[in-house]
């Protein structure tokens, strides 16, 4: 690499030497580094100012334990709130306990920054009892200011290592600035990469609610017996039906047996008569 650029610098120099147009140029090309020098220094001098003009980048969390007394509907209308606001689900989980008869979850969205403390409000308006409620913020506007800077500073190496490559003519030269282009590539990725993933966390903050179901009952008492009315009905149509349950069973029983029972009558009769007749003669 340092070859190739002694070699363009001599070839710099003969031209100097022969057309005065190519030293004028020569000289404009000098003056020109040391202006995109002074500008490199001007915009680390200024950073604080971009700090300040900048929109700020700020990545928002928020962790909520809320009760509610039907999880189903609270589920629903949290996430119809999630899509409507023009975030999504990244996780949701539900799981129910035996012991009290109650379903808990949990749930992740992300919500643009515009909308994200409404949709809190919202949240815990819905719910019966905020039980914890927290939000933190990470501000990472000079990260993104640095790696900005160093993403410029690396496309211009690119360039000139561009620049050397096609004026290369050995082939260990051209290797080796090959594989330090390869190296600023792959840097130029890294910061894209990472400058993207704060994007991405500061134009949505993420937001983690844990919903538990709080259905308050009486141990050993239904929801049929709390309530007064309801458990009369309920024991006015058990008569009834009891009623109702032993004539049926009783005409059932005559007509099923009435043969029997005819029979036995005749019998009883007779018995009858022969009795009285013998009390008669006595």
């Amino acid at each position: 690499m340092s070859d190739s650029a002694d070699k363009a610098a001599v070839s710099t120099e003969e031209k100097v030497t022969v057309e005065g147009k190519d030293s004028n140029t020569g000289t404009n090309d000098i003056e020109n580094g040391q202006q995109g020098n002074s500008s490199e220094e001007k915009d680390a001098n200024s950073k604080e100012d971009q700090l300040t003009q900048v929109n700020r980048k700020i990545i928002y969390t928020a962790n909520l334990r809320i009760e509610v007394k039907d999880f189903k509907n609270a589920l629903h209308d949290i996430q119809t709130q999630v899509t409507d606001r023009g975030g999504y689900i990244v996780e949701s989980n539900r799981y129910g306990d035996t012991e009290e008869g109650s379903t808990n979850g949990q749930l992740t969205a992300r919500i643009p920054q515009d909308g994200f403390q409404s949709f809190i409000q919202f949240v815990e308006k819905g719910s019966s009892k905020v039980l914890e409620s927290s939000v933190s913020g990470q501000d990472v506007t000079e990260e993104y200011i640095d790696l900005k800077s160093r993403l410029k500073s690396k496309h211009v190496v690119e360039k000139r290592l561009i620049s050397f490559m096609e004026q290369a003519e050995k082939t260990e030269d051209l290797l080796s600035i090959s594989e330090d282009l390869a190296k600023v590539q792959r840097g130029i990725e890294e910061i894209t990469g990472r400058m993207k993933y704060l994007r991405n966390k500061t134009d949505l903050a993420t937001v983690t609610i844990q919903i538990e179901e709080n259905n308050v009952k009486l141990s050993g008492i239904s929801e049929d017996e709390l309530n007064t009315w309801e458990k009369t009905k309920q024991q006015f149509l058990k008569s009834i039906n009891f009623i109702i349950s032993v004539l049926s069973g009783l005409v059932v029983f005559l007509i099923g047996n009435l043969p029997l029972l005819i029979v036995l009558g005749c019998i009883g009769l007779i018995i009858f008569f022969i009795v009285r007749r013998s009390r008669n003669n006595r």
